[in-house]
């Protein structure tokens, strides 16, 4: 499973949410205690806002402790809102345009989890897209095609309608294994967060309150190593992160 970090407040260096917290997202990279794998090292990324309403975007194929460069830019870039991820593997190959975060306009969106039966409904999603979606594809991954097909289905202008939409179009669970999935996203004001299986073994997510700093944080394991400052997301509703603090999940999206 994949390990995401994101980070709403006062502008900080990236480094005090990637780098520098005792079990931060790096560490997870190699030591990822609440997912099957200790070790997630299929490339990583970064997608973090500042003047521009468009998303600024770094991501490889290399392991997140293999980037030279990493630690440098985390150490110079200051945001007061980002999302950072690093990728397990599940569907599609290990290339650069298959890391996550995926942006489109003033959206950036990463994902943790599986559509098992993905290639049998993948061709149905990408008939569903209007013309400028699909030309925007670049990758293989079930998460890139989520991401699109929330935009497709109205995540500007309603994130939870356009969620339920989305579950609509991924269908039931099959014999290929139950649906799992962990979302966080945003455009650029708002964090949003939304865990789903079909089984109700969700992957992990957590929240902070608020930070030392006024800021508030998600992460798939606390950032902290204090699990007692975290609190976790709930299930099956789209959970927002703004300005005004944390909001009202929304109703259940699932029966």
């Amino acid at each position: 499973m994949c390990r995401i970090a994101a980070y709403s407040g006062p502008a900080i260096p990236l480094e005090n949410i990637i780098v520098r917290p005792k079990h931060s997202l790096l560490t997870q990279s190699q030591h990822a205690t609440e997912a099957k794998l200790a070790v997630n090292g299929d490339g990583f990324g970064i997608a973090w806002y500042g003047e521009d309403t468009r998303p600024g975007l770094y991501r490889d194929v290399l392991p997140a402790w293999a980037d030279g460069n990493l630690l440098s830019l985390c150490r110079m870039v200051r945001s007061s809102h980002f999302i950072a991820h690093i990728r397990a593997s599940t569907v599609g190959e290990t290339s650069r345009v298959n890391c996550h975060p995926f942006t489109f306009a003033n959206w950036s969106f990463c994902h943790n989890g599986q559509i098992p039966h993905f290639a049998s409904i993948r061709r149905r999603m990408e008939a569903a897209l209007p013309d400028d979606l699909f030309a925007a594809r670049r990758g293989t991954t079930d998460s890139e095609m989520m991401f699109l097909t929330l935009l497709a289905n109205g995540l500007q202008e309603n994130p939870t309608a356009a969620m339920r939409e989305m579950l609509q179009v991924i269908g039931p669970a099959t014999d290929a294994g139950p649906i799992r999935l962990t979302c966080v996203f945003s455009d650029g004001k708002s964090l949003y967060a939304f865990r789903y299986a079909s089984d109700d073994h969700c992957p992990t997510l957590y929240f902070s309150g608020v930070l030392d700093n006024g800021g508030r944080a998600l992460a798939s394991e606390p950032l902290c190593g204090n699990g007692a400052r975290w609190s976790e997301v709930p299930c099956n509703r789209v959970f927002e992160i703004n300005a005004q603090g944390i909001g009202t999940p929304s109703l259940d999206l699932v029966a």
